[in-house]
């Protein structure tokens, strides 16, 4: 049976501070990104029943797991963060670029820390071929992070990620650019369930390769959690939705060139309960 997963944004970091600090690369959490943490610690219904932790190899999803999800690693001393390269965010700016492999070694694993780089490779944070940020690239490196995770052998998994590549990873795109490029907050988690029907089309509506687009539903109850009614869009509704958050993305100035957002034609964004989203 597939795992039911729950994916999670990061904590707020320094980049989430203004749109002039996107060029800082590969930023840290802030104090109040750190408070972030200790509170989805505390509110996290599900520590006990978690058998897998995975993230982007950003510092901050890192960081956002190994303090949010303490319980889980103190009730498994052997558990480690499973560091994910196509879970890493969209675009190819600094802040949305990864360090290299040797740095993260050297920072995390060389300090005892319990995370695992053996899947981050030489190139990974290259922002080429399948990491480039495109719609098409990121719609393959998404559907390729479900299939990983629809193979994974545990009941319950964690992936923390980033808050545009969530909107590619579940395909829900409802409410998708409330917020500057995502409908998440920092340290949001939210529960899917993949689906039992198979759709060979993808959210655009192209013939997927391999003929099933391995398509994730959140739960009813994750949906009341924040708020929304139990059932989710329908597969033709995200289409729309889809349609409507790329848009919205456009109009932030987040599908320019990375030149373009560097000098600051990049909207601010929404300030959420003291966090620039």
């Amino acid at each position: 049976m597939a795992p039911i997963v729950h994916f999670v944004r990061h904590a707020q970091g320094y980049h989430n501070l203004s749109t002039a600090n996107h060029i800082l690369p590969d930023p840290e959490l802030t104090p109040l990104g750190e408070q972030q943490c200790a509170k989805l610690k505390e509110s996290f219904p599900y520590h006990s029943e978690i058998e897998l932790i995975a993230a982007s190899p950003l510092r901050r999803t890192i960081h956002t797991a190994l303090l949010s999800f303490q319980p889980v690693f103190k009730a498994h001393p052997d558990f480690k963060v499973l560091c994910i390269p196509e879970a890493q965010e969209t675009s190819d700016v600094p802040c949305d670029t990864g360090s290299d492999p040797a740095v993260l070694q050297k920072e995390f694993v060389d300090r005892g820390l319990p995370v695992d780089i053996s899947l981050v490779h030489e190139g990974w944070n290259s922002k080429k071929g399948k990491y480039a940020p495109t719609i098409s690239a990121l719609r393959n490196r998404a559907r390729e992070v479900r299939k990983w995770l629809k193979a994974r052998p545990e009941k319950q998994i964690i992936l923390v990620t980033h808050g545009g590549l969530l909107h590619y990873l579940t395909e829900d795109w409802e409410d998708g650019s409330m917020y500057q490029g995502t409908g998440w907050v920092n340290t949001e988690y939210r529960t899917y369930k993949f689906s039992e029907t198979i759709d060979t089309e993808d959210i655009e509506g192209n013939k997927v390769e391999g003929g099933d687009d391995l398509t994730i539903v959140e739960t009813p109850e994750s949906r009341q959690r924040r708020g929304k009614p139990a059932q989710a869009p329908s597969r033709e509704e995200q289409k729309v939705l889809y349609r409507k958050g790329i848009d919205g993305w456009e109009k932030q100035g987040l599908q320019a060139s990375a030149q373009e957002r560097e000098e600051g034609k990049v909207g601010e964004g929404e300030e959420v309960n003291g966090s620039r989203i």
